[in-house]
């Protein structure tokens, strides 16, 4: 039997695109913000932070929602995980190394604690690279994506908005902490209370296949609908870290309306797709959807790789302009830019998937 393949989606390639380059504007304002002991700097330049960045918080559950795109159904749980988890793992452990020796040359760690680093990557990042997180949630999801699978394929749509519905209670139990400390059976030793399976970034995968079930076909309302949703999310999640930067002196409790777990994040998510997922080309031979179509078919690689690119470029031109408002777009331009050049050089090499994905 011939499995015929699904056509590409390329305003899906799009959006992972854009993606990418918000992961790295978000990782550049980290420096106009975060102060040494992860205490908060409340500037004019953590100000610019707030109004640039609010909207790129994004990046991640968009990643993570597309891959719910095309995560089910798992059919061979074996085969599933053997072919998801090698093109994920290995190059993690790979690029856990290349970091561990980029640390070892950048940062003065000796040869023995670099050899630490590396035998420390079993048990949580080797250096410690902050966005190497989204690495382990990631495969946790993969993890879980065959149970998960059967009830995807079978739930119909009002069994998916009833889950959709929870979710997005669970999404505003940040700002309800701010009222009520512990609902639904929270407290010291509960760590499991009553929304704690719905709550996390597992919502995006279910999101995505409900999206993809009910909801791919065009519809007059995606435009403005998306629209709407991203206007109301960005407001919620730029006004309260506008207001949080003058009464927050750690950085943990300032970004409250930036967990990726939030209604507001996740209304903004939602409104990107809704307008991205139907985007069509005519001519899809054109050298910008072919780029389009490369740079996504990397991103995973631009994604390990950019961290040490972006350190380059900000130790580069940080001091030439007055501005984050300057800074933050240049530094993040300059990195998507060096990063997916170096990326695709690597693609080229024999075996590069090990260590582009």
């Amino acid at each position: 039997m011939t499995v015929v393949k699904p056509p590409r989606n390329y305003g899906i390639d799009l959006l992972r695109v854009i993606a990418c380059y918000m992961v790295m504007q978000i990782h550049t304002g980290e420096f106009y913000y975060i102060g040494p002991t992860g205490n908060v700097l409340n500037t004019p330049d953590a100000h610019i932070v707030g109004w640039y960045n609010s909207f790129f918080r994004i990046c991640v559950p968009l990643f993570v929602l597309i891959s719910g795109f095309f995560l089910f159904p798992v059919g061979d749980t074996q085969t599933f995980l053997k072919k998801r988890l090698s093109r994920v793992v290995v190059p993690f452990v790979l690029w856990c190394i290349l970091y561990a020796f980029y640390y070892h040359f950048t940062a003065g760690a000796d040869l023995k604690t670099t050899m630490i680093h590396i035998l420390h990557i079993p048990v949580n990042y080797g250096v410690e690279i902050g966005h190497l997180w989204f690495v382990y949630m990631l495969i946790g999801i993969y993890l879980f994506a065959p149970i998960l699978s059967p009830w995807i394929e079978k739930a119909d749509r009002r069994g998916m908005e009833l889950y959709l519905v929870i979710w997005a209670i669970a999404l505003s139990l940040p700002f309800i902490h701010l009222i009520f400390p512990e609902v639904l059976g929270e407290c010291a030793w509960n760590r499991t209370p009553l929304l704690y399976y719905f709550s996390g970034l597992l919502g995006y995968v279910i999101l995505a296949s409900y999206i993809k079930k009910f909801h791919m076909a065009p519809k007059p309302l995606d435009l403005p609908l998306g629209i709407v949703l991203i206007i109301i999310g960005y407001a919620i999640t730029a006004l309260v870290f506008e207001q949080r930067l003058g009464t927050e002196k750690m950085v943990s409790t300032l970004e409250l309306s930036w967990g990726f777990d939030t209604i507001n994040v996740a209304m903004m998510t939602a409104g990107a797709i809704l307008i991205f997922k139907n985007i069509s080309f005519k001519n899809t031979n054109s050298f910008f959807v072919r780029l389009i179509a490369g740079i996504s078919s990397i991103s995973y690689g631009i994604y390990l790789a950019h961290i040490m690119v972006l350190n380059i470029y900000y130790h580069l031109l940080n001091q030439y302009f007055d501005t984050a408002a300057v800074k933050i777009p240049l530094i993040a331009f300059c990195t998507f830019i060096t990063t997916c050049v170096l990326v695709k050089l690597l693609s080229l090499l024999p075996k590069s998937k090990w260590l582009v994905g």
